[in-house]
């Protein structure tokens, strides 16, 4: 009887333990979860989806399923893709890479099933489609030659509007490489470096022109700032001669005989220099030296 007891004891200790290892749930770090019953997604009061974070956690036995998804930050690549661009007949790989995170757990759920590799190939068809989009608007030597940060930012932009669907956000979208094919490199930089050629020659004439320009307009500045300058000293001169004119005459009429003196030394100034050899030859009638004799 003990015996049977003691049995019964046993299968009911065991079948309660095996219905709390059925209750219990873990939820390690950096996952989430969420719970189905009969299929549908358990909600709290405010029907809302019931999250459950890194921890130890409770359900119903053998009616709720744990449903757990990796929130980490994943990434994937996309290692070679060829893409036209605008003249329709050169092709460009690309390599880039992608950062994601999972943000609505019951939309990524329902949207991929909770899958990352399809996840991640919806996304990489979307960027795919932005490339494509966005290539095939630029010529060749654009997008060799383009700025990537402005292209790779309106891949995250047109992306997470994709992404948002599946309830993943796209953190970044990144350009490894942009090459050519072997058989299209050549032409191609022949090609640019022509272009190239062709706007530095005609920089370098436009430049010319505009030199020459603004040496002619300097010369003709010049000119009209000479005449103007030999106007006014013209006018400045003939108005100085006209003061000393006056002044000689007021001088001579106060003082006849000191004027003429005066006058008669500064004549004899600059008829004789420093040089002793100098001399002049002048007639008995001269009145050159009269302010020299005793008279």
């Amino acid at each position: 009887m003990k015996d049977n007891q003691i049995n019964i004891f046993i299968s009911i200790v065991f079948l309660a333990l095996m219905i709390l290892s059925f209750s219990i749930f873990t939820v390690v770090e950096g996952n989430r979860a969420f719970i189905t019953r009969l299929g549908d997604i358990v909600t709290t009061k405010n029907d809302q989806s019931r999250i459950f974070k890194p921890g130890l956690h409770f359900k119903i036995p053998f009616i709720d399923q744990v449903k757990r998804i990796d929130v980490r930050l994943q990434s994937f690549e996309e290692p070679s893709s060829r893409i036209l661009t605008s003249e329709q007949n050169y092709v460009v790989i690309v390599d880039y890479y992608v950062k994601w995170r999972v943000t609505n757990l019951v939309k990524y759920f329902t949207r991929t099933g909770g899958r990352s590799i399809v996840a991640e190939r919806l996304i990489q068809q979307k960027v795919n489609d932005t490339l494509r989009a966005e290539f095939g608007r630029q010529e060749i030597s654009d997008v060799i030659s383009s700025e990537r940060t402005q292209i790779m930012d309106f891949l995250k932009e047109k992306t997470n509007k994709r992404a948002t669907e599946l309830g993943v956000e796209v953190v970044d979208v990144r350009i490894k490489k942009i090459d050519l094919p072997e058989e299209v490199s050549s032409s191609v930089f022949q090609n640019m470096r022509a272009d190239r050629q062709r706007v530095a020659t005609k920089h370098r004439s436009d430049g010319i022109a505009a030199a020459e320009a603004l040496r002619s307009e300097a010369d003709k500045d010049v000119v009209v700032i000479l005449a103007k300058a030999n106007e006014n000293g013209a006018k400045l001169k003939a108005k100085g001669d006209s003061e000393a004119m006056k002044i000689f005459s007021r001088s001579y009429s106060k003082n006849a005989k000191l004027f003429n003196l005066m006058r008669s030394l500064e004549a004899y100034s600059k008829s004789f220099n420093e040089d002793k050899n100098n001399f002049i030859v002048l007639g008995s009638d001269s009145k050159f030296f009269d302010v020299m004799k005793n008279k």
